[in-house]
């Protein structure tokens, strides 16, 4: 078995010492030198201050170390552009990469502290919505460890996504201020500064063919935060740098000698609204102009910032793409791609053609979605007010790009589906189709979804450009994931097999003959009964409703979305319900559904599924004839924090979308990797869950993709299913009549309308039975408690392909074609 110290020793000559006392000394200098307080005055919160400054101070030679081999190796560097970065709290991530956790709980303890009590005061870094930003903080946890020259680029709002609230049911949003008490792990960089320019007027008569001047703008600065990115068992330490929004001008100061306070300051606060909040409510026409204004921002400023750190060792632009990679996370950061032209043809005087040729070997872009009202577009009008250099780029790309087809022969339709404009009623830039015709790769991250990708949104581009078109399934950092979420199953494992699966996860295949041994099950299941008491400590605490660990923990933790199909898991709910009213008597398995998740703030469909599900768990739960054979949670203010308490707990794991409609998915990977059970249907990367796994492993149910398109050009009839289906029936009558909602009966009508007369748009009811059914068996296997926990030991045995250091890998490889840096 490999030590932790062995395998993540330092060999840098550390000026900072690595032992307990060393760590205790350095956790007091900075309470008295950094924080200003003494041991006597000093809060919990100022005590963690000072721990996490004590870590970071570790962590600092490493990267300095690093950047100085990367710029002496002249490496090619990847740029992941991304709106959201969720890494989770950093103080235990970065004593795992120091592998310093026992010495840090030592030191702590000489100093009459708690560690637990500690680390739990740390807040989230509030830095995204959901699963776009955990999977960016995997890809950059992976590309550290394996050594790869990364560097992330996003905004530092200075609210995050809202701290979500319930309040009589409903989502209440309140700002998540999770700077308020400082943030130990940044350095601010106020030499870092770039102008970002809005709106203003383009101006002809540049030198270079295609140029222009882009004058009469309204300014704003960017200014540059880095947080630390450390490797697993390396020195490598990559940067994440977050922009911060500041005015050109602080203050108006004739105003504000006239008394005129508001107005002295307000340019100042509309220029720094910026990286204020993270995606404001774009419902309104302000809201969505912010949206694009952020975009922008950060864009802008991360290229200003890598074509300065190009030219800062290189004469010229020849070597820019094979010392370039920038990666587009969805189409948020699309706007990059005129933006990169402007800076090249307007600022550099590099000529179009090559600017162009440069740009179409420097960008690739990770599509993350199949649903076309989900591809971003941007009016015109908004474009050619606020960015109309922009405008005019995206206009010559375009031109260019459908003169081209036309002398190749392409018809009109083909033009008019491939063309960066819509020019529908409301004209509108089609930002993935300017992704994709400006990336070198286009990859989609699950292998349905690729091929659905080449085969309906993008075929016209698979078409014209062979070989763009390629699959990197998703994958998550097994030591965020397990090592740090489930430490009872990290050592049970570790015992077994050693440590070293934390950077190698097909190593976990050695787990699966142990799931015929008895013993090991057992300590398999008492660690999952651990977990299970955490959480149930923690619903307890935070809702007040009492939950049995001995029960089923049926668990969906993801964003609400109709497309997601919450609402066939509350179908359900109500069905065994239903049931258990009609026989108590029978055997039931007892079970707690676990929901958690947010609704976008401007979403009434999403907020009312939230609004039914506790509604129904205030009649589940207080009606004594169910008698704890059913207790429904809905868990608050879901994050990477709260995801750590639950996904440990899991038994299953509930991943219903829609066939053809979840991309990837990746809270299925971090089930299943923590042993639970999924219950799923043919979607995203469950189709190569159930591959690994087996299909014998997993309850698998419903349509397919296939089956779906099938579906609906037969002419999909939910009413026909709802008059056949007496449970069914049932079920949609209560919501539609007020039996979870008597204090308003027709509170609930919207989401039975849309069910039955509004077409049911992602099938629930077509794949309602097989559902029920499929949860049927879940309560078979449950009942036997042995062979359930097989199963499950056989799950996490199988989770080797999906751990984010393969995906980075064949990211590295086959589209950024980046080395790592020798260290």
């Amino acid at each position: 078995m490999m030590d932790t110290q062995v395998e993540s020793a330092n060999p840098l000559p550390d000026s900072l010492g690595r032992d307990a006392g060393s760590l205790r000394q350095s956790v007091n200098k900075h309470l008295l030198y950094t924080v200003g307080k003494d041991s006597v005055a000093a809060s919990k919160r100022d005590w963690l201050y000072a721990l996490s400054a004590a870590v970071r101070d570790r962590l600092v030679e490493r990267w300095m170390d690093t950047t100085r081999r990367q710029y002496k190796q002249n490496v090619k560097r990847i740029y992941y552009l991304s709106m959201e970065f969720l890494p989770g709290r950093m103080l235990s991530n970065a004593l795992l990469a120091l592998g310093l956790h026992e010495e840090c709980e030592q030191a702590l303890r000489e100093l009459g502290l708690d560690f637990d009590e500690l680390a739990a005061l740390e807040p989230d870094p509030a830095l995204g919505n959901g699963g776009l930003g955990r999977l960016a903080a995997c890809f950059l946890d992976s590309m550290a460890t394996l050594g790869l020259p990364g560097f992330g680029y996003g905004i530092r709002y200075e609210y995050g996504m809202f701290a979500q609230r319930i309040h009589d049911g409903r989502q209440v949003e309140h700002p998540d201020h999770w700077l308020v008490a400082g943030n130990p792990w940044e350095f601010v960089r106020p030499e870092v500064k770039y102008t970002i320019q809005f709106g203003g007027r383009v101006e002809t008569g540049h030198k270079n063919e295609r140029g222009a001047h882009w004058v009469g703008t309204d300014d704003v600065f960017a200014m540059a935060y880095d947080t630390l990115v450390p490797g697993y068992g390396t020195t490598a330490v990559n940067t994440l740098r977050l922009w911060s929004a500041t005015a050109t001008e602080a203050i108006n100061l004739s105003l504000f000698n006239q008394g005129n306070y508001s107005a002295a300051i307000e340019e100042k606060n509309r220029s720094e609204n910026v990286s204020r909040v993270l995606y404001p409510d774009d419902s309104s026409e302000h809201g969505r102009e912010l949206r694009l204004r952020q975009e922008y921002f950060f864009v802008s400023a991360s290229l200003q910032d890598l074509l300065r750190r190009y030219f800062k060792t290189h004469p010229s632009v020849e070597q820019l793409a094979d010392k370039v990679a920038i990666h587009l996370n969805d189409t948020h950061p699309a706007i990059a791609v005129p933006e990169l032209m402007r800076l090249l043809v307007d600022v550099r005087h590099i000529p179009w053609t090559l600017a162009w040729r440069l740009c179409t070997r420097i960008f690739s872009y990770t599509n993350h979605t199949l649903m076309p009202e989900a591809l971003e577009t941007w009016p015109v009008a908004l474009l050619e007010r606020v960015l109309p250099r922009h405008m005019k780029i995206i206009y010559d790309i375009n031109e260019l790009f459908l003169d081209q087809l036309r002398a190749q022969g392409e018809d009109s339709e083909s033009l008019r589906r491939v063309s960066l404009i819509d020019e529908g009623t409301v004209r509108r830039v089609r930002m993935a189709n300017l992704s994709v015709l400006a990336s070198h790769k286009v990859n989609g991250v699950s292998a349905l979804h690729t091929e659905l990708l080449r085969t309906t949104i993008f075929a016209d581009f698979d078409r014209l450009f062979p070989g763009r078109f390629v699959n990197r399934t998703n994958g998550i950092t097994p030591r965020l994931w397990l090592a740090l979420a489930n430490p009872g199953l990290s050592r049970l494992i570790d015992r077994h097999i050693g440590r070293t699966w934390r950077k190698r996860l097909d190593e976990l295949a050695q787990l699966r003959p142990l799931a015929a041994d008895p013993a090991f099950v057992a300590a398999f299941r008492s660690a999952k009964a651990g977990n299970k008491r955490r959480l149930a400590d923690y619903v307890a605490r935070l809702t007040g409703i009492a939950i049995s660990p001995e029960s089923l923990f049926d668990v969906q933790i993801k964003r609400i979305h109709e497309y997601k199909r919450q609402l066939l898991n509350v179908l359900h709910v109500i069905t065994r319900y239903n049931r258990i009213l009609a026989d108590p008597a029978a055997a039931w398995v007892p079970r707690t559904v676990i929901i958690a998740g947010k609704s976008a703030s401007a979403y009434f469909m999403a907020k009312l599924i939230i609004k039914l599900v506790n509604d129904v768990a205030a009649v589940v739960n207080n009606d004594p004839r169910v008698d704890g054979k059913l207790k429904v949670v809905f868990v608050p203010n879901y994050g990477v924090s709260v995801a750590k308490l639950i996904i440990p707990a899991a038994d299953l794991s509930e991943q219903i979308s829609t066939a053809g409609t979840e991309a990837s998915g990746t809270g299925n990977m971090k089930l299943a990797l923590n042993g639970a059970l999924t219950i799923g249907t043919a979607d995203g990367a469950n189709i190569e869950i159930r591959d690994a796994v087996g299909a014998q492993n997993m309850f698998v149910f419903g349509l397919d993709a296939a089956g779906v398109r099938r579906e609906r050009e037969a002419g999909y009839l939910p009413r026909a299913i709802y008059d056949g289906n007496p449970e069914l029936r049932q079920a949609l009558d209560q919501i539609g009549a007020g039996r979870f909602s008597p204090d308003e009966p027709g509170r609930f009508q919207p989401i039975v309308q849309a069910l039955l007369d509004h077409g049911d748009h992602y099938l629930l009811l077509a794949d309602y039975a097989a559902y029920v059914e499929a949860q049927e068996r879940a309560d078979a296997l449950y009942a036997d408690p042995q062979a359930w926990a097989a199963t499950a030991v056989r799950n996490v045995a199988a989770m080797g392909p999906f751990s984010s250091d393969r995906t980075i890998a064949e990211y590295a490889e086959g589209i950024w074609r980046v080395q790592p840096v020798a260290l």
